[in-house]
């Protein structure tokens, strides 16, 4: 969609307006051709078979080449899809067929950087064949190695890869069997401080119920003053009613 979206643009964009986004542009583009998604990276080759995207593309070529020859070139040799590498090649012949000589020296110059790698790389391998030779110097060495139940041997073709993957697998199984020692003891010291504290708790309703036993109590209703007062104030009228007896005689 983005790589759509773009052509679309590229085909209406002014030479002016091109020139001030094309080093980033390309950059881009250098990245999508070397993505291992074979859809991008075609989808991103596709533009050297557009008439004007190749004119502004052949205007600006000394700038846009250093761009786009290491990514072109290295993937030449190492995609993995077979119809990336047409593509490439198309691209790397239509350059050469701009500028030939643009060409070569892009060309040299990706040799001498790679040169350059090799030789850091070479430089970084040293640095650290000489951390180990000073440790193999080390009087504590055979012994710290022993400790950790390995057989060093000295430089004689053993792998050293093998050898630092056997030391680390071999301390996480220690910290690994002291962090179950400490989760196994401290499940059984709770547990056992639980039974500890239900047992407690038994004993003290136990102990309760013997000192307070329950009593059943009968509810009553609240004392109101002004009821209380009533009620002594009232007299029955049976003194003020006459009787049957007394009416008839």
């Amino acid at each position: 969609m983005f790589l759509n979206e773009l052509e679309e643009i590229l085909d209406v964009i002014e030479p002016a307006e091109f020139n001030k986004v094309m080093v980033s542009l390309f950059r881009q583009l250098s990245k999508c051709v070397s993505s291992p998604h074979f859809q991008v990276a075609e989808r991103a080759l596709y533009y050297w078979n557009n008439e004007y995207i190749m004119s502004l593309i052949s205007d600006n070529a000394n700038v846009i080449l250093p761009i786009m020859f290491p990514s072109l070139y290295k993937n030449s040799k190492s995609h993995w899809n077979k119809t990336i590498h047409g593509l490439i090649y198309n691209a790397l012949k239509l350059f050469m067929e701009m500028n030939q000589k643009l060409f070569d020296e892009c060309s040299q110059q990706y040799k001498q950087e790679r040169q350059s790698e090799k030789l850091k790389q070479k430089e970084r391998e040293d640095a650290w064949q000489k951390i180990q030779d000073l440790a193999h110097q080390n009087p504590q060495h055979a012994w710290i190695m022993s400790d950790n139940s390995i057989k060093y041997v000295d430089a004689d073709g053993t792998d050293d890869e093998y050898r630092d993957l056997t030391m680390m697998v071999n301390n996480v199984n220690n910290v690994l069997s002291s962090n179950r020692t400490l989760i196994l003891n401290s499940a059984y010291d709770s547990e056992r401080d639980g039974a500890a504290i239900d047992g407690d708790d038994r004993e003290v309703k136990k102990s309760v119920g013997k000192e307070k036993p329950l009593l059943r109590r009968k509810s009553g209703l609240p004392h109101d003053s002004l009821t209380l007062k009533a009620l002594s104030d009232h007299k029955r009228a049976d003194e003020y009613l006459a009787t049957s007896q007394e009416t008839t005689s």
